[in-house]
């Protein structure tokens, strides 16, 4: 079981172990040298953590954090990297995630230097809810801060917007999504592309990957 909080990798440290997340969602963190931490992506069953295990780094690059509660099969680095090494099908499969987490990277930057901050964060509950099977998402506000950059107070107001479209229902420490279409679209072109690319690279996979 994964818990709240729990570190699944830290910066500068050796990887340990690489997890494939089965329920839950997590986050990649990054601190600049000042101190200030915001996240740079999320995580779900859709690939592996720590990402720079697939090349070979042998220390974490950022912090990875559990954000929802959930579940996660794991295994040695060094068995990662034997199976990179020496399974068929294996290495093609993380290399597509990882191309699937990097164009989501390039359009969370995207969004932070064109989308105000009540279109970022509808962007980010659709995220959260492909990962979650369940319209209530367990987020508090310093989570949502986090994942935005911003301040707790400009999290409240935009959690106000999208109450008063009613399309979601806010409460302590738990957000409940009501109309996910309305959501995707006040998201617009914040949200769908990664998705669309996401399933572009693993679709012409073998639907049983028996590496």
């Amino acid at each position: 079981m994964l818990k709240k909080g729990e570190l699944l990798g830290s910066i500068d440290q050796p990887l340990e172990y690489v997890y494939f997340i089965t329920a839950g969602l997590g986050s990649v963190v990054l601190t600049t040298p000042e101190g200030r931490r915001a996240e740079a992506g999320i995580f779900g069953f859709e690939g592996h953590v720590p990402a720079p295990a697939i090349t070979g780094t042998s220390l974490s690059l950022h912090d990875v954090t559990v954000q929802i509660a959930g579940s996660a099969y794991r295994i040695s680095y060094a068995d990662f990297r034997r199976g990179m090494e020496t399974l068929e099908l294996f290495p093609k499969l993380m290399m597509r995630a990882s191309e699937a987490f990097a164009v989501q990277l390039a359009y969370t930057a995207v969004s932070n230097a064109v989308h105000d901050i009540s279109v970022r964060l509808a962007r980010w509950l659709l995220m959260c809810h492909d990962r979650v099977p369940a319209n209530e998402i367990s987020l508090t506000h310093d989570a949502l801060s986090l994942m935005l950059g911003v301040r707790r107070p400009s999290v409240t107001t935009s959690l106000h917007v999208l109450e008063g479209h009613g399309l979601i229902r806010s409460e302590r420490g738990l957000i409940t999504i009501r109309h996910r279409a309305d959501l995707e679209d006040y998201a617009r072109d914040a949200y769908g592309k990664p998705e669309e690319e996401y399933r572009k690279l693993m679709a012409d996979l073998p639907g049983d990957l028996e590496v």
